[in-house]
């Protein structure tokens, strides 16, 4: 075996040592299909029933190393960070089939059998199977934030704090447009991985934010900075992740709606006893603030523990892992509440 081989077999085993597995035996998908699987989950922080557990959704392809080495989220969890691992236990699982396990067997194919609500589902159960009784928060960005409220909607007693982050509680046409471009790209390019991430950096980016990052200047004489940066975004994403990933994380995106089969809006979200906090950005182009402050404004209305902030950002969908300042400032005071009364809590369940 090669040293380059050596070293990425030591790498992958480095990273399964940090994963844990939960079997999920005989699960019923929403369509109708029985399945047997593995979700894999990392911790940080405090060990699990020692202090306020804090549930971190990822976005499409994002994993569960959200803090740490190469963790990409430690501007904002961490050692007397905004959620401070010295404070509270973090939770991330890994949505199901994204191949962060490195395991092909774990790999979904048949992707459309699933949605977002299937997704909630099975971190539901594996919730249920850790003893978990009550989560301090859950906080997810994009799709991972629409996982939150679809949890949230199924578990309405769970969570204290639900923190979605520039995303809503369903997807809207204009993502569900987005979505079915990108599926179309996924089955039909000669690359679907680095075509279908670069038309995606185009939605998750605002003009503006272009502009200021290149001004039209040029790699050489031919080729653009823009253009360069899209293929380098392009090409890093095929290099770390798979295609069948990419389509079941693009499927989940476009089922997000937790009415669906359901009844209207506020007759299931005023069951939520979770204090909500939107989180939306002012130039995000793919979750719309516009629908955010309709959703904030209708909730307000039945909900009295609701808030929302905004991001003020060029930057768009992109902004809650880049404007990090304006986003601690929103955590703040929701992780800086005193946990003593909610450790008694929890020592009581798990006694």
């Amino acid at each position: 075996m090669s040293l380059l081989k050596e070293a990425s077999v030591y790498l992958i085993l480095i990273k399964m040592e940090k994963l844990h597995f939960i079997t999920l035996n005989d699960y019923t998908t929403e369509s109708g299909k029985k399945i047997s699987v593995k979700l894999s989950y990392q911790t940080f922080g405090k060990p699990l029933y020692t202090a306020p557990i804090v549930l971190v959704n990822h976005a499409l392809t994002g994993n569960s190393n959200v803090v740490g080495e190469n963790g990409w989220w430690n501007d904002i969890i961490g050692k007397n960070k905004s959620i401070n691992t010295d404070e509270y236990t973090i939770l991330a699982f890994n949505i199901l089939g994204n191949g962060y396990d490195n395991n092909a067997k774990n790999l979904i194919k048949n992707y459309k059998d699933f949605t977002a609500r299937d997704i909630a589902k099975l971190f539901a159960l594996a919730i249920d199977l850790l003893n978990i009784q009550h989560l301090f928060a859950v906080i997810g960005g994009s799709v991972g934030g629409g996982i939150a409220w679809e949890l949230a909607a199924l578990k309405p007693q769970l969570i204290k704090h639900l923190i979605p982050i520039a995303t809503d509680w369903r997807a809207t046409d204009w993502i569900i447009a987005n979505c079915h471009i990108q599926d179309a790209i996924l089955n039909n390019s000669s690359q679907p991985l680095a075509d279908a991430r670069m038309h995606a950096m185009t939605l998750y980016r605002t003009p503006e934010s272009l502009t200021q990052k290149f001004e039209r200047s040029k790699k050489d004489n031919t080729l653009f900075n823009i253009e360069s940066w899209l293929s380098y975004h392009g090409k890093t994403l095929e290099n770390r992740f798979q295609v069948s990933a990419y389509k079941l994380m693009n499927q989940i995106l476009r089922t997000i709606d937790i009415t669906r089969d359901r009844s209207d809006f506020l007759d299931v979200a005023s069951n939520i006893e979770s204090d909500i906090h939107i989180i939306t950005i002012n130039s995000d182009l793919f979750f719309k603030s516009d629908e955010n402050w309709h959703t904030f404004v209708e909730l307000k209305g039945v909900k009295d523990n609701v808030n929302i902030h905004e991001i003020k950002s060029i930057h768009g969908h992109d902004a809650f892992l880049i404007e990090f300042d304006q986003l601690a400032r929103f955590l703040r005071p929701i992780f800086k509440t005193k946990v003593s009364s909610h450790k008694k809590k929890l020592e009581a369940l798990v006694a």
